[in-house]
């Protein structure tokens, strides 16, 4: 009797991981560094991190928020740090005006991305969802808004940063031209916390490969690949 995979009953994570690999040609990415690692914050919203050298005087930018900042909170009351906070979609920023948010939450109501002015924002499908984006996909609607946007180089030189001790990445396809803009510049990070988004239709699983090897050059190696394998940390080793 055979089954298909579909049928099997295997554990969800590993399901996934399996499901997963077609996409990438039956070759995904693996785990380069072996280090300990913490989760912090919820199963939905968390990340997986080295918290080993973590103290109050990190920085830490957190771009693309969304409606849960339980990373960023769990961060804050752990460890003392300030966080950096860029999200420029107008309902993140109604909901976070109803939330109590410590004084080390320093939110930007501006996005990230790889140049400087206005871009344009595809609002989702469902009234519901919060998550935008700059790419053109069938995931999202053909209505936009329009919001500002700098680069990451441009945000550290207004906040007076010359480096980033943890970059959390969570903006809905613009991460790899951010990513390409960070490696040009030559910006120093040590902990990249990313989520890709090679499902969206007009992108796919090159994209992601190509931003890792360009991540690996400048001297970044993958600690952590979640089961879908779409969110990744990577850790500075030389």
């Amino acid at each position: 009797m055979t089954f298909g995979l579909n049928k099997l009953p295997i554990y969800p994570p590993l399901y996934k991981y399996l499901r997963s690999y077609p996409q990438w040609r039956f070759a995904p990415p693996r785990v380069q560094v072996d280090c300990p690692l913490e989760r912090i914050g919820t199963a939905y919203g968390g990340y997986a991190l080295d918290s080993s050298s973590v103290g109050p005087e990190c920085i830490v930018y957190s771009l693309g928020i969304g409606e849960d900042i339980s990373f960023d909170l769990a961060l804050i009351h752990r460890f003392g740090v300030n966080i950096h906070a860029f999200d420029p979609t107008p309902r993140v920023k109604i909901w976070l005006s109803s939330q109590a948010i410590p004084e080390q939450f320093h939110f930007h109501d501006i996005g990230i991305a790889h140049f400087d002015g206005q871009a344009v924002f595809y609002l989702p499908r469902q009234s519901d969802f919060v998550s935008h984006s700059v790419i053109p996909a069938r995931q999202y609607a053909q209505d936009s808004i329009q919001v500002p946007v700098i680069r990451l180089i441009t945000a550290m030189r207004r906040l007076g940063h010359a480096r980033i001790d943890i970059l959390k990445i969570d903006i809905e396809g613009e991460e790899y031209a951010v990513i390409e803009d960070l490696v040009k510049e030559r910006i120093p990070v040590q902990q990249i916390l990313i989520e890709f988004h090679h499902r969206l239709s007009s992108i796919g699983t090159g994209k992601t490969r190509r931003v890792l090897s360009l991540l690996h050059e400048y001297g970044m190696r993958i600690c952590y690949i979640c089961s879908r394998m779409e969110i990744f940390t990577l850790l500075r080793v030389k």
